[in-house]
């Protein structure tokens, strides 16, 4: 069986090109013509679907070859598009740029090429004359697939753009769908990770909704919704279920020679179905750190551990006083909580709250933001130290540089929330740095092998900076589930009470 998902990419040639401010505007003006839009950004970016989601109201998804390879990666987009009128996806630096800048993996290219999508190339055409057919030359050059479709002038004016497009349709074959002209109101300030933080751009709605208008007069939109519409078929196949891991892993324990038991400690991870979730009739409540300091999280991590059994319990260390009640798991994601340590700190009760909860064995994942909250003191960016949670050992500082950049795998010293032997993939980008960073990983960079100790780990806590993406290795979201039902059990044993469900 397969699927017709009407679909495009927007691709650039590299980073600054408009990428964003065009999908954006594509997304506004789709949707103002009663379009049901679906967007997908490539590689490992937190902020631009935030832009998808909260600003234009469409759901929005991170697909990343390098981190679900090509088949899972095709069954996450077919499962994030199939209901959609068209999927919008929306490109990483220049087009071929993947892992260490250099590997296919991870590029837009290689995204678009698994999905068989149609590409509209950005140039920013803005100081050029004719030396833009060349540059565009270059990119059809190594378009092996044949993906490019059209091209898209940005920063130009109606005049350039009436006289070069008949040189790049006759000289190169290739379709001029339209231009933007440079747009002087519409200004995104540029931070750590790309883009400021949707909420923190005033009136962004409106100067999107403006450049909406602007395209409605110089983009042929008739034409890049027949280019989506060609877009070929799919196989329907969606990304399997955790019990389906689960079940391939008890296969597998089953198979295990006489001389190596399966309930042997060390080799548990992952091998069983979770059996404290198969003897629950309600599913484990995981308290996930959501705010203006703590956003930064992969929608299909969050699926993933729903999928495994969890209820997701949204809470703020900002701003709330007190852990949501029946809670037992806790994700603490990233974000920018150095922009706000003085109320961190602040919040006594709520970083108190937590310290208990991890210390009483409550199992804990916290990630590049959150582990920073879970140290004994944090600076801000200007210096000024904070207490902090006081879980880690050690306190975090401002380098003024960024520290580690890129893709990584991770592999545990001693498996516990992965199987033996096996690794998970995961994405650094910080400015900040620890005292203690950890040595109960190794981490590996993908192309240079370089490598390095991180993550502070215990029974039920995995603390470091990486950002993780749980579908590289979706045992690491079922024990993470299968522990905070192990924990739910306990403290309902001791207390003798039900779970508040």
């Amino acid at each position: 069986m397969r699927v017709k998902i009407p679909r495009l990419m927007i691709a650039a040639t590299g980073s600054g090109s408009g990428k964003t401010v065009l999908t954006c505007a594509l997304i506004a003006l789709l949707k103002e013509e009663k379009k049901k839009v679906a967007a997908v950004k490539c590689g490992p970016d937190y902020i631009d679907p935030m832009f998808h989601q909260k600003f234009l109201g469409v759901p929005s998804r991170n697909l990343d070859t390098f981190f679900t390879g090509e088949d899972l990666t095709r069954s996450l987009f077919v499962r994030a598009g199939r209901d959609a009128d068209i999927v919008v996806m929306e490109g990483v630096m220049g087009l071929y740029d993947g892992v260490a800048g250099i590997r296919k993996e991870g590029s837009s290219y290689h995204l678009a090429e698994v999905t068989k999508t149609p590409v509209i190339l950005v140039v920013n055409a803005h100081g050029m004359g004719k030396s833009i057919l060349p540059v565009i030359r270059g990119f059809l050059d190594y378009d092996t697939d044949g993906r490019i479709a059209g091209v898209i002038l940005n920063r130009t004016s109606r005049q350039f753009f009436e006289v070069i497009r008949p040189e790049i349709e006759r000289g190169l074959k290739l379709p001029v769908l339209g231009f933007l002209p440079k747009q002087k109101e519409l200004h995104i300030e540029s931070r750590h990770l790309g883009l400021v933080l949707p909420q923190e751009t005033e009136d962004i709605k409106a100067q999107i909704a403006s450049v909406a208008e602007v395209l409605k007069e110089t983009l042929d939109l008739a034409k890049l919704l027949a280019v989506a519409e060609e877009a070929e078929e799919l196989p329907a196949d969606e990304p399997r279920k955790t019990e389906e891991y689960s079940a391939d892993r008890h296969k597998e324990a089953e198979e295990l020679p006489a001389d190596e038991p399966a309930n042997a400690p060390e080799k548990t991870c992952g091998r069983k179905p979770a059996a404290a979730m198969e003897r629950r009739k309600s599913r484990v409540k995981i308290g996930v750190a959501r705010d203006e300091a703590f956003c930064f999280y992969y929608e299909d991590n969050l699926r993933l551990l729903s999928e495994a059994g969890a209820e997701i319990v949204y809470f703020s260390p900002l701003h709330e006083k007190t852990l949501p009640e029946g809670i037992s798991g806790l994700l603490l994601g990233g974000g920018y909580p150095e922009l706000y340590a003085g109320e961190l700190s602040g919040n006594v009760t709520m970083r108190e709250g937590i310290a208990a909860c991890i210390r009483g064995g409550m199992p804990v994942v916290a990630e590049c933001g959150g582990f920073l909250y879970l140290h004994e003191t944090m600076e801000d960016m200007q210096g000024r130290e904070f207490p902090m949670a006081g879980v880690i050992p050690g306190k975090c500082y401002y380098t003024g540089k960024l520290v580690r950049f890129g893709y990584v795998t991770l592999e545990e010293k001693h498996a516990d929330f992965l199987p033996e032997g096996e690794t998970i993939a995961g994405h650094e980008f910080h400015y900040y740095d620890s005292t203690a960073n950890g040595a109960d990983a190794i981490a590996v960079k993908p192309v240079s092998e370089k490598r390095w100790e991180c993550v502070h780990k215990r029974e039920n806590a995995w603390m470091g900076f990486a950002h993780l993406y749980y579908y590289s290795n979706p045992a690491f979201a079922e024990t993470f589930v299968r522990k905070a039902a192990s924990y739910a059990d306990r403290k309902t044993a001791v207390t003798g009470e039900k779970e508040n469900t």
